[in-house]
């Protein structure tokens, strides 16, 4: 990275603190508060129109995304927002329209287009009924304090999704700077907005690198040890390939027990279900599952696996007696030794690569329990089994104290950037000569 954009990056996370303008007055708008005296307010009815284009032929499709607004849909590689084969009721889109999804629009998913397009029929299309620069009305919409107005005029049963009405969208007081304004206030953003996620991109890097440092140094842990000059031999096992050569081979059902014996957890009990538990580190993210359900109860020392959708890596070593839900099958190592060695033996990523290659079933695929409890996994000294895991501990703790202090470090960021947008398009600074 060239020094003049280091030197950028530092400004931003210092947070610089910007001048106000020379004069304000009231916007009439009490969560918008004061903005500047030569500027205006408008209602969204002024601006904005429904728009009804649909039976467009040839178009391509575009979705709106939280982080990004409107956005060609093919521009990213992912299932949001599935193309439904008839798009005959897909509605037109060109530059300038803004995009709300009805059912989303408190959570973001909103924008001015720069695309021409179709969304489908989730989606408000509105067409612009004055002059108005497009890129600082999409900050300004998509800002904060706008978010949280079309949670407040949104209604229906609030379990996630819950509407927002054009007649109600339409009352919005908004902003309205002079045009020349509006086009050095976007252009501010845009400017300061790369810097601030070019750091956010450096940041999601950096974590990623960590994560797969994590799981290099569990594979290589559970499958060859700590000391890389023993010796070493063939498993007999593609997955696992060569292991010390003092080490035997032997499936999990004969160091290990399977429990599958349910019962109705007890009010107070611990209860761990598949959603409550992050992928590929085995945290347990909430105690209390919300499942009402008979469960199969482990205790201090056992290991939770997920058999479902294995892939999601779902793995956990209990400390503690509980209730295990779901499809988070419970394995009860023979001996003490095993457990904690087994548990990062099944949180491997070669491991988890295996148990997805053998499962069956398409939308939900499951690997059979029986698959797992025959898989044959290598078998250190006891010794060995408690170094490994007591190194594993230390490493991927400090590997998980530097990926949450990145996190910390993103979340900041973007609490900066959002704040930075909303003091800039509601004129809290004066930011009109700082580009």
């Amino acid at each position: 990275m060239k020094n003049n954009k280091i030197r950028e990056i530092r400004i931003i996370r210092e947070n610089p603190r910007f001048r106000r303008y020379p004069d304000y007055k009231k916007s009439g708008v009490e969560w918008i508060g004061e903005i500047p005296r030569d500027w205006n307010t408008v209602r969204c009815a002024h601006l904005f129109e429904v728009k009804h284009i649909k039976n467009t032929s040839g178009e391509i499709n575009l979705s709106v995304y939280r982080d990004y607004g409107v956005i060609k849909r093919d521009s990213r590689n992912d299932n949001y927002n599935r193309i439904s084969e008839d798009t005959s009721n897909y509605k037109l889109v060109e530059p300038g329209d803004f995009v709300f999804n009805k059912m989303k629009c408190w959570q973001g998913s909103l924008g001015i287009s720069e695309h021409r397009g179709i969304v489908s029929p989730a989606y408000t299309v509105c067409k612009p009924k004055r002059s108005f620069h497009g890129k600082y009305f999409h900050y300004l919409l998509r800002s904060w304090s706008y978010i949280q107005e079309f949670n407040r005029l949104s209604y229906g049963v609030r379990t996630g999704q819950w509407e927002l009405r054009f007649e109600d969208f339409k009352n919005i007081i908004v902003p309205y700077p002079s045009m020349p304004e509006q086009a050095q206030i976007a252009s501010f953003l845009d400017h300061k907005t790369e810097q601030i996620d070019e750091l956010l991109r450096i940041k999601e890097r950096r974590i990623k690198l960590l994560q797969e440092q994590r799981t290099a140094l569990i594979n290589q842990a559970v499958t060859k040890g700590l000391d890389p000059n023993m010796g070493m031999k063939p498993s007999g096992v593609e997955w696992i390939g060569e292991i010390p050569a003092h080490w035997k081979m032997d499936k999990i059902k004969y160091i290990a027990t399977f429990i599958s014996e349910k019962s109705t957890p007890e009010t107070d009990a611990i209860k761990i279900s598949p959603e409550n538990v992050e992928s590929k580190t085995g945290k347990v993210l909430d105690f209390y599952s919300s499942y009402d359900a008979v469960g199969v109860k482990f205790q201090d020392g056992d290991v939770l696996f997920n058999k479902i959708r294995v892939y999601l890596n779902k793995v956990v070593f209990a400390k503690y007696d509980g209730y295990s839900l779901g499809e988070m099958i419970v394995i009860r190592p023979t001996l003490q030794s095993m457990g904690k060695y087994l548990f990062y033996l099944m949180l491997s990523s070669r491991f988890i690569e295996y148990c997805d290659s053998i499962s069956y079933g398409a939308k939900m695929p499951r690997t059979a329990v029986d698959d797992i409890l025959n898989a044959k996994i290598p078998i250190p000294l006891d010794q060995e089994k408690f170094q490994i895991a007591n190194f594993l501990d230390r490493k991927t703790g400090q590997i998980d104290e530097l990926i949450a202090a990145e996190q910390q470090k993103i979340e900041l960021l973007k609490e900066y950037r959002q704040s930075l947008i909303s003091e800039a398009v509601t004129g809290k600074i004066d930011v009109r000569n700082e580009v």
